[in-house]
């Protein structure tokens, strides 16, 4: 077993990039790579799992406990050969004044090695202080290399070899210059999807090549593997036994691909097969129990979704007809009247009585805690007396939501959709701009599946009640 966690002085340091790199390298070896995201993330978990081959997991102080992000990684480490783990912001940044949600905590919590990328720009002999401060500030957390990233000319880099090599015990094991061909375009969301960008495979194939030619990638590997065991006594989970399988038709496309790859796995363990459609091409969805339309960049991709009318329509005559649904997000956006971005309005599907309207600004972001109402179509079996930990990041907002709405959810913090509240409740349809992590704690899958299950089974019980009745005779 080993295991690294790639961190930064700060945000915007790199870190992604050279995680991508670094995970694609190590899979060019024939190495099994296992990559792990810190927080609440699910566009460069995307990235990750391309470079490496393998789906990517978060590890989430917010909605997990201690106990549960160590078993997670334990459990998935066990079948990789490496484990690439990749920070948020900064190496000691967290909501928590102690530190207790820092990528420093999850590097402890976890025995691993921190690579610090350092972002060079404007800075020489500076560094020795930063990386001395870094050092000191918790003599707890394992520093074990120094990657200078941006460097703009061999002169800098050497001053700043020169200065940690006489200041500090830390030993540079790589340095990648600044080349806006590393960059991958970013939006008001973050990082441009994979789905979205052109020559995938040439772009994380570059930053391969940016990797083994400026990192020491045997080196990395050597302090992976000087990380000592992880206890864990939690195996991977397999899927329970039930009857028939349910199936959850998935929107999976451009528009839409805001999913944890654990959050999907249970739905396998609760008994459900997943049925991935494209909203942007696919005229009907396919033969399904329930529906699931996660986050996206609907926004980005309104007008083909528009276009695709007769899409539109079978979602909305099934939901009216009671189809059990989910929307995060975006999928709540897709499932409004409209969708308003930069002075121009699309049709959506409409079953929600609102129009989504994008702003400059994010009308909410941050970590959020609900509170189930009485009106919750699927309620949770145990849900924490402190409430629901979620997130929301969203630059949009409803507007012309019809009064008398029903809510899942009253919001202790966070924004949801105003007034308080989130989680519209349409029928068999709950739709929040709040995305919910499955955990022991909050089993959300678990929940929407049996809810699917009981449906289908009271249709199927309808019919067969139809079925035998005697024909009534008129004369």
């Amino acid at each position: 077993m080993a295991r690294v966690l790639l961190s930064a002085a700060h945000k915007s340091s790199g870190k992604t990039t050279l995680s991508i790199g670094l995970a694609a390298a190590l899979a060019a070896r024939g190495l099994a790579v296992q990559t792990f995201k810190k927080g609440p993330d699910y566009i460069d978990p995307m990235w990750l799992a391309h470079a490496s081959g393998r789906p990517c997991y978060n590890l989430d102080f917010n909605t997990h406990t201690s106990a549960e992000i160590r078993d997670c990684a334990a459990a998935r480490e066990r079948l990789s050969d490496f484990a690439l783990i990749e920070s948020n912001k900064g190496l000691h940044d967290g909501v928590d004044l102690e530190g207790r949600d820092s990528s420093a905590a999850l590097a402890k919590l976890l025995a691993a090695p921190v690579i610090l990328v350092i972002d060079t720009l404007g800075m020489t002999r500076g560094i020795a202080p930063l990386v001395m401060g870094y050092q000191a500030f918790d003599r707890e957390t394992n520093i074990a290399g120094i990657i200078l990233n941006k460097i703009g000319t061999l002169r800098q880099q050497d001053k700043m070899r020169q200065a940690l090599e006489r200041y500090t015990d830390i030993p540079v094991i790589g340095a990648v210059p600044r080349n806006k061909d590393f960059a991958i375009t970013e939006r008001h969301l973050g990082l441009m999807t994979p789905s979205e960008t052109p020559e995938l495979r040439a772009r994380i194939a570059r930053l391969r090549a940016a990797v083994e030619d400026g990192i020491d990638v045997d080196r990395v590997l050597e302090i992976g593997r000087a990380a000592p065991a992880m206890p864990s006594s939690a195996p991977i989970r397999r899927p329970r036994r039930y009857g028939k399988s349910i199936r959850i038709a998935v929107a999976r496309d451009s528009a839409f691909g805001f999913y944890y790859a654990d959050d999907l796995e249970a739905f396998e363990r609760a008994g459900a097969k997943l049925c991935f459609f494209d909203a942007l091409s696919d005229a009907r969805l396919p033969d399904a129990d329930g529906l699931f339309i996660g986050g996206g960049f609907p926004e980005t991709q309104a007008a083909p979704l528009e276009a695709n009318a007769e899409l539109r329509a079978d979602i909305a005559r099934k939901i009216r007809s009671g189809l059990p649904t989910y929307a995060e997000c975006g999928g709540m956006m897709y499932l409004a009247h409209s969708i308003q971005w930069k002075g121009v309005s699309h049709k959506m599907v409409g079953v929600i009585p609102a129009d989504a309207v994008m702003h400059d600004r994010p009308q909410g972001r941050g970590l959020v805690l609900l509170q189930e109402t009485e009106e919750s179509p699927w309620p949770s079996m145990n849900a924490p007396e402190a409430g629901i930990p979620a997130h929301e990041f969203h630059y949009a907002a409803l507007e012309n939501l019809r009064a008398g709405q029903r809510f899942a959810y009253r919001m202790a913090r966070g924004v949801g959709v105003g007034g308080g509240r989130d989680g519209i409740v349409i029928g068999n349809l709950l739709a929040s701009f709040s995305h919910l992590r499955s955990s022991p704690r909050n089993p959300w899958v678990e929940q929407f599946v049996a809810f699917v299950r009981t449906h289908r089974q009271s249709r199927v019980q309808a019919a067969s009640i139809c079925a035998d009745a005697p024909l009534e005779l008129r004369v």
